[in-house]
């Protein structure tokens, strides 16, 4: 099952989509947002799927073509999200380039953080930044939202509490990050809004490629029109959905609707390319000694995107300009 929200108000209208993401129809009579929908998960699940099976086959009453410019965010705000990073070997990479040694209990231990999650983008919004300056980076991520998760929720109870899948464009501004570190109280101003998918996927959805713990497919970036990365999400992630949801519940309950991320999916095989253009600026320095590849500037244009077996896109494009702050407004 497939399932967006179209732009209205703080909440989105919740939307059911068919699996080639060409139609839609509103469902207010079971849920009105992804939000209510998460939060009844149990009650609405079936009815929902029922209304994609008629999507699919032709039969659902008010479908209408759909517009992914039309669309927020899958859940436009969320009570919770927290974003991993389970590809250790990207983490050593820019720990390398620095000259600094990777702890060892980074490989047993997750690192995450809590980013803002009162107002998401859409997947067509604008990024909006002040300064190129700011060093203005995409991460292409797959991220999963939880029902509700108790408190010291096992690895081995987690993964029954994912209930969807999207994509993420987890937006970093490098260069005000670092001193933001150096007070050492975490991102805040280097994190701006984060952008997902046009929708979030059932893991059944995802056939043979979701294993119960990760998404087994190559996720493909493409900057300015040329594919700047396609590593595979399932490849070198130490830290999976299970693991990240027990790490983030270790001491508190998570809400229904909390996101987690993997954060930027990352392969030991650079052929495969690169999630993010620090990590190509990282392994431009471990071999030449200085980065080469800018950040990115406005007017560029990040398009983030993953395809089943057949090469049907499964969540939409997240696909993004990067355009610079209006401070009137406009």
């Amino acid at each position: 099952m497939k399932l967006a929200s179209l732009k209205s108000g703080r909440d989105g209208r919740l939307c059911v989509v068919s699996r080639d993401l060409r139609f839609a129809v509103e469902v207010p009579q079971i849920a009105a947002t992804l939000q209510n929908a998460i939060e009844n998960w149990a009650e609405v699940v079936g009815e929902l799927a029922d209304v994609y099976r008629n999507l699919n086959d032709g039969s659902a009453a008010g479908a209408f073509d759909l517009n992914p410019a039309d669309l927020a965010a899958p859940l436009p705000r969320a009570y919770q999200w927290a974003d991993g990073s389970a590809y250790v070997n990207h983490v050593e990479l820019v720990r390398k380039a620095r000259g600094a040694v990777l702890p060892d209990t980074f490989w047993t231990d997750p690192l995450m953080y809590q980013g803002g999650s009162d107002g998401f983008i859409g997947p067509c919004d604008d990024i909006i930044a002040g300064d190129e300056a700011w060093g203005i980076d995409f991460e292409a991520e797959v991220a999963i939202i939880t029902d509700d998760v108790a408190m010291a929720t096992t690895p081995d109870q987690a993964g029954d509490h994912i209930k969807l899948l999207m994509l993420v464009n987890d937006v970093s501004l490098r260069n005000l990050i670092p001193g933001e570190l150096a007070k050492g109280f975490g991102f805040f101003q280097g994190k701006p809004a984060t952008a997902f998918s046009p929708v979030a996927v059932t893991p059944d959805e995802l056939g043979a490629a979701w294993d119960g713990s990760k998404v087994n497919l190559p996720l493909v970036s493409t900057l300015n029109g040329t594919q700047f990365g396609a590593p595979n999400a399932g490849v070198d992630m130490t830290f999976e959905f299970p693991a990240l949801i027990a790490h983030a519940a270790k001491s508190r309950t998570l809400g229904a609707g909390t996101v987690i991320g993997s954060g930027t999916v990352s392969n030991l095989d650079r052929s495969k390319g690169s999630s993010c253009v620090a990590e190509v600026r990282m392994l431009e320095t471990i071999d030449d000694g200085a980065p080469k590849t800018p950040f990115m500037r406005f007017g560029d244009h990040i398009r983030i995107e993953m395809f089943d077996a057949d090469g049907a896109s499964i969540f939409g494009a997240i696909d993004q300009k990067v355009v610079a702050h209006d401070p009137s407004g406009r």
